[in-house]
């Protein structure tokens, strides 16, 4: 009888493929994403292809933007990782009990490396554009808030330096964003079929962004913000990325870090506790209702 030798396990079944899924899935996310932002600011005022101010049509380019970018980024890696694409839906899940606690630092790495790679990409393509524009408004990279904006988050100027108001935002954004997570991947309750999971999901952020954006640009994602605003700081925009201070807020830089990561655990915990237990309830109902009554054996 021949003897049987184990299949050795590589990077490709274990963690380090999940690890790449996640990177290259993330990376999907943010060059999208960051992308729609650099057409909406640069691009297209300075190609010549618009001839007004920045307003509602642009912000409609960057919401739509950031929507097919979650779709493409969990079609990338949804079959491997789960196409988590967030260090927020990594925390929340592992509350739930649906992610192994070992996982979480992995996954929050590979996030942050892809979004951070994804910004220097972006970068590359747009610096003419965003050099063009800050030499129009005669400031320098580190004076240039509008520019910075390809790459990070801020809060509107209506919050003044409080914290509070953009940490509230963040929070009862990303608390949507994982609820209804949680409701289109359950599949006892009504649950998208046929892979369309990722454009509902895309949908959302849509959602998000054209109801919340304007608060604090709506990052709900930790490596999404920190990721990109690592590159903006060494390549120049200097205080505005980190501590991240401006006129009118300072130090704002862990405000899109915490409020993300404490409103995915939130958004969770609201589905598994009001929802969940309708829906397991149900569901054995129904089945109990497909079983019929008992019958005694004869």
């Amino acid at each position: 009888m021949a003897e049987r030798t184990a299949r050795r396990r590589g990077y490709k079944e274990g963690l380090g493929g999940e690890m790449i899924a996640e990177f290259l899935g993330t990376f999907v996310l943010i060059l999208f994403g960051l992308g729609s932002v650099a057409v909406a600011v640069v691009g297209l005022p300075g190609s010549g292809r618009q001839a007004v101010d920045f307003g509602p049509a642009n912000w409609l380019i960057i919401a739509w933007g950031w929507g097919l970018a979650v779709v493409f980024g969990v079609y990338v890696a949804g079959g491997i990782s789960g196409a988590h694409l967030n260090p927020a839906v990594t925390l929340g899940f592992a509350v739930r009990r649906d992610f192994p606690w070992n996982k979480v630092p992995a996954y929050w790495l590979a996030q942050i490396v892809g979004a951070f790679v994804a910004a220097a990409l972006v970068y590359a393509s747009y610096r003419w554009a965003i050099d063009a524009a800050n030499t129009e408004a005669g400031l320098a990279r580190d004076e240039s808030l509008s520019t910075y904006s390809i790459f990070a988050t801020f809060p509107a100027e209506y919050f003044g330096n409080s914290w509070w108001g953009p940490l509230l935002d963040q929070i009862i954004g990303t608390a949507m964003l994982l609820m209804l997570i949680c409701a289109v991947i359950d599949t006892r309750n009504t649950a998208p079929m046929a892979n369309l999971g990722p454009f509902i999901i895309g949908l959302i952020v849509v959602a998000i962004g054209l109801t919340f954006g304007t608060n604090a640009g709506y990052a709900i994602n930790p490596a999404r913000d920190f990721g990109p605003r690592l590159l903006a700081y060494f390549e120049g925009w200097g205080d505005i990325a980190f501590p991240g201070s401006f006129e009118w807020f300072s130090g704002y830089w862990w405000i899109p870090i915490l409020g993300p990561l404490v409103g995915g655990v939130i958004g969770v915990l609201v589905y598994d506790w009001l929802i969940g237990p309708l829906v397991k309830a149900r569901t054995a109902e129904a089945e109990e209702r497909e079983e019929g009554p008992a019958t005694p054996e004869p």
